[in-house]
């Protein structure tokens, strides 16, 4: 969420990057709704000072005037309606805040859309395979560990079965992610719960922009998390962490639960784009000076998982106009596909800045001073179960319709090759 003191006194700073973002946005009833809080504030805070002097006077007094009681009394009165105004003003307020994006940081290239996204660099070799390369549907059949018939049967469209070997190559990779993680990278493991309430959905930023593509249990006002990042960021909701222990960094597996209402009609085939998926997120709680360096380490973690598979990857930096609503910065990790001869997004990393922060009410304090500041959030898939499948099915397919395991997940998976 923007500080409404930043679009107070720098609205067309926050004009201007909201156009590049290609958001219109009007800030005039915004403003005045934040004037009205304020007078309201004024007003109340005036009373209080003078019921605060007046009780102290009535304090010192051996008869206590009945008049002045009385005036204390309807004091308190309006003290208790200028509180209830300024509430309802603040929660419209808020209810405008946030619906608006993050601003994006000045190193962000701007364009309008995901064709003036920025290659960055690109690791590997898009060698040719040498027989005529199958596409993951055809080999996930084929070698009967992709059932996509039973899946629509006990789910409908875009749900599918792993099975036997299938099954196996995932838990293969989400044990071995998370272990190159904890063990490589330095993150904390956490196993979050995957139905969480409306105000952790607020603090992530998913509520109330993104509620058409969420699932909700509306009995229990629960809802299914669409990436671990939602549980993560409010690890630390309304709490102050001491500088000291800062940064912290953390990783979960989690399913991954989205209606993909906006990409009705695309990708229909495979598991490319479906309702239910694996995810291994990777979460970081950092101090504002270091959230840049932050973002370049979480790349690189992300681009370890893709080197020590040996599959082909591009990293390609978001422009202003294709940028999601949290983020200030993102760069996109792309793995190749050889059977479908395509990029496949495995990873978005992302500088936050103090945008989820604020939604969460998340600060930290320097062992110096008393002072607090919002802290800084950065997340980033490490990596999205599905197409990191694909890419190995598709890429490491052989001749003979087989499929070698890549070498780091053998210990992992006990086979080296799905026949």
């Amino acid at each position: 969420m923007l500080s409404i003191e930043l679009i107070r006194k720098e609205q067309d700073f926050v004009k201007a990057a909201m156009h590049n973002r290609g958001e219109n946005i009007v800030f005039t009833s915004m403003l005045e709704i934040d004037a009205k809080r304020r007078r309201y504030i004024v007003q109340r805070d005036a009373l209080r000072s003078r019921r605060n002097e007046v009780s102290k006077k009535i304090g010192r007094m051996r008869e206590k005037p009945q008049d002045l009681i009385e005036e204390m009394r309807q004091v308190g009165d309006e003290i208790k309606n200028l509180d209830d105004q300024t509430k309802a003003v603040q929660a419209e307020l808020n209810s405008i805040l946030l619906t608006i994006p993050n601003i994006p940081l000045d190193s962000v290239p701007k364009g309008t859309g995901e064709s003036q996204n920025i290659v960055v660099r690109e690791f590997g070799q898009l060698e040719q395979l040498t027989f005529e390369a199958l596409p993951h549907w055809d080999l996930g059949e084929r070698l009967d560990i992709i059932d996509f018939e039973r899946g629509a049967k006990l789910s409908g469209s875009r749900f599918y079965i792993l099975k036997g070997m299938g099954a196996k190559l995932e838990r293969a990779l989400i044990s071995w992610m998370l272990d190159v993680h904890t063990k490589k990278h330095g993150y904390t493991e956490i196993s979050p719960p995957y139905l969480v309430k409306q105000e952790t959905m607020l603090a992530s930023g998913n509520l109330p922009k993104f509620a058409d593509n969420l699932y909700q249990d509306t009995e229990d006002d629960l809802w299914l998390i669409p990436t671990a990042e939602v549980p993560l960021t409010s690890l630390h909701r309304n709490e102050i962490i001491q500088s000291e222990k800062l940064p912290l960094y953390y990783t979960a597996y989690t399913p991954c639960f989205r209606r993909e209402k906006a990409s009705a009609g695309k990708d229909t085939r495979g598991i490319k784009r479906v309702h239910q998926f694996g995810k291994v997120e990777m979460y970081k709680f950092v101090e504002p000076t270091t959230s840049n360096m932050e973002l370049e380490k979480l790349i690189n973690d992300a681009e370890d998982i893709c080197r020590m598979l040996s599959i082909p990857y591009r990293i390609i930096e978001l422009c202003t106009g294709d940028l999601g609503f949290n983020a200030a910065k993102t760069y996109d990790l792309e793995m190749w596909a050889a059977g479908s001869q395509e990029w496949l997004e495995v990873s978005s990393c992302s500088n936050c800045t103090d945008f989820q922060a604020r939604r969460a009410n998340i600060k930290y304090r320097s062992s110096d001073q008393n002072k607090t500041q919002f802290v800084h959030t950065l997340n980033g898939s490490g990596l999205a179960l599905p197409r990191v499948i694909i890419a190995i099915l598709e890429n490491y397919q052989q001749s003979d319709g087989s499929v070698l395991i890549p070498e780091v997940l053998r210990p992992y998976t006990g086979f080296d090759l799905i026949r």
